[in-house]
């Protein structure tokens, strides 16, 4: 197996609800998550290859508008090999979000900073992310090499798309393909603004969170695949990133689950192209460091987010 042929998944969250409560878990419809998620866990359930490739490398995404939860990722990222990136969470209409991210990226872990992300899909201004203090906090994120995770809902990609047009040069992903609506089979104007969006070439994309926009308990193949043939046609596999949303994903399957599905839609993918999509982009993009040589599996040592 070669250096590349390793899985990256670019998309899970972690916590320990014994040190950090994590509100938007007291919905009913979650119970069956609200527990402590570590990455010995990720590692215990993450066992089915996809494309031949084992799980070698992460990156955990912030869940709370919380900085002390990005600090502990950071320091959870400098003592766990497995994860190699983080998307953590500043307050960009704060007029201290430079001083905030200066010390974020020189504290414990600060290295492994790479991404910010707001829940503007818990945000109900139709501009959010074109306030003029979110734009002033955006410009320090970009100022200082970062990128940003956008995540909305479907209904929100035009936005995304304003955010697009208005910040060329910050790197940007669009989260679980904003949300499309699955279960309802209801994708006509979620497909057309997200091929405007994919005209946008600093926008890449995170192939995450669709099991859990289609029904939890029916969903198959079938229904993720109208969405995938819609990605790959806009954006390319290069500018596609597999994320797994675990431990979210076992609200509808779980992790292996997906990665069974991802597997399916990649049958007769170019070697290239599946190399993008499963490890490429996310390196790239978070900037992962490569695999070793032999590494197929790395080394141990209010709204869904």
């Amino acid at each position: 197996m070669t250096s590349t042929a390793a899985l990256v998944d670019a998309h899970h969250h972690l916590w320990d609800l014994a040190r950090r409560p994590q509100p938007w878990l007291d919905d009913p419809a979650v119970a069956s998550i609200r527990r402590t998620f570590t990455p010995d866990d990720l590692r215990s359930t993450a066992t089915l290859p996809v494309a031949g490739r084992r799980l070698h490398s992460t990156v955990v995404v912030q869940c709370v508008a919380d900085v002390p939860e990005t600090e502990d990722l950071l320091a959870l990222a400098e003592d766990e090999p497995l994860i190699g990136a983080v998307v953590g969470w500043a307050d960009l209409t704060s007029p201290a979000i430079g001083d905030v991210l200066d010390r974020l990226l020189a504290g414990p872990g600060g290295t492994y900073l790479r991404s910010l992300r707001h829940l503007v899909q818990g945000e109900t201004d139709p501009g959010w992310l074109q306030r003029p203090d979110v734009e002033r906090g955006l410009a320090a994120v970009r100022d200082r090499g970062l990128c940003y995770d956008v995540l909305i809902r479907s209904h929100q990609l035009d936005q995304a798309i304003r955010l697009a047009e208005r910040f060329p040069d910050l790197p940007q992903v669009l989260n679980h393909a904003g949300k499309p609506s699955i279960a309802r089979h209801d994708l006509a104007d979620w497909e057309r603004q997200v091929r405007l969006l994919a005209g946008h070439p600093q926008v890449v994309c995170k192939v995450s969170g669709l099991i859990t926009e289609a029904d939890h308990e029916t969903w198959t193949t079938a229904d993720i695949r109208p969405v995938w043939d819609v990605l790959l046609a806009s954006f390319g596999p290069d500018r596609l990133m597999f994320g797994s949303d675990w431990p979210v994903a076992n609200l509808a399957g779980g992790w292996n689950r997906w990665a069974a599905t991802v597997d399916e839609l990649l049958t007769g993918c170019a070697e290239s192209d599946t190399q993008a999509l499963l490890a490429g982009t996310a390196t790239a993009f978070y900037r992962l460091p490569q695999p070793a040589a032999d590494a197929t599996q790395h080394n141990p040592r209010e709204e869904f987010p």
